[in-house]
């Protein structure tokens, strides 16, 4: 006598895991594979979002945050920056015809000077429009990361620290090393100096001031002070710097 099999039903893993997408913003399945509600539940336990957001297909956002690392990998606690992974996607919205623009988030303490200024040379030699917003610092060697765009903006409660370049570890006593750091200073402040309005003798005075910070040679600037220099072009948040960006692009075509 056939004995009728059960049909076993999917357990609640396996029903989830058949419609977890790769990315939490972009749902990769057909229409029907979301009919159970997960999708927002998948997205809550991930990002802590409860909507589904349709990436904007035109502009590149990118974001520079924590510490900039360079050749020396950082402790994993830190929250850092790569350059080894910024520069490809900065090439690689210069190689796709379907971005046109390119928006700049910064918050950095800083970091390493070479692997900053790398970044910042980049991102002032691509074509397409750049805009760039420091929310919340744009420290040391995040100056010349937020004047490397077109046009820079900066958060109403925003600052920007600017102090000589500094080293940790190993130093010889010898003339050769304090012409080295002067070398590098310079490269920074021309750099600065070349992709903004500020004033090179007053980006040096603020820069070797000893009266501003404890222990320390430099400037804490807010955001009205850097906007009076010159160092930013505005005052403003992310729908201004989106703005901003849609001008540029708008100009680039009509030329174009």
């Amino acid at each position: 006598m056939n004995i009728p099999q059960q049909k076993t039903q999917p357990s609640l893993n396996q029903a989830q895991s058949s419609t977890e997408p790769i990315n939490p913003f972009i749902f990769s399945g057909t229409p029907n594979d979301n009919e159970d509600g997960s999708q927002p539940i998948e997205n809550v336990k991930q990002v802590g979002s409860i909507t589904q957001v349709e990436p904007v297909k035109d502009i590149c956002f990118i974001s520079i945050i924590g510490e900039i690392e360079g050749h020396s990998s950082l402790p994993p606690q830190s929250k850092t920056t790569k350059y080894e992974h910024i520069i490809p996607m900065i090439i690689g919205a210069e190689m796709d015809p379907q971005i046109k623009g390119i928006l700049l988030l910064i918050n950095t303490m800083g970091g390493d000077v070479e692997a900053g200024l790398a970044i910042s040379e980049l991102i002032a030699s691509i074509t397409k429009p750049t805009v760039s917003i420091v929310l919340g610092g744009g420290h040391s060697i995040g100056t010349a990361l937020a004047v490397s765009a077109d046009y820079s903006f900066i958060a109403p409660t925003g600052t920007m620290t600017i102090h000589p370049i500094r080293t940790s570890g190993l130093v010889i006593g010898v003339p050769q090393t304090f012409r080295y750091f002067q070398k590098m200073q310079e490269r920074i402040t021309n750099f600065i100096v070349s992709n903004s309005h500020v004033d090179k003798q007053a980006l040096l005075d603020y820069m070797y001031d000893t009266d501003e910070i404890a222990n320390d040679v430099g400037t804490v600037l807010n955001a009205d002070e850097v906007v009076n220099i010159g160092l930013i072009d505005e005052i403003g948040g992310f729908s201004k710097a989106m703005k901003k960006l849609r001008e540029l692009i708008d100009n680039m075509e009509e030329e174009g």
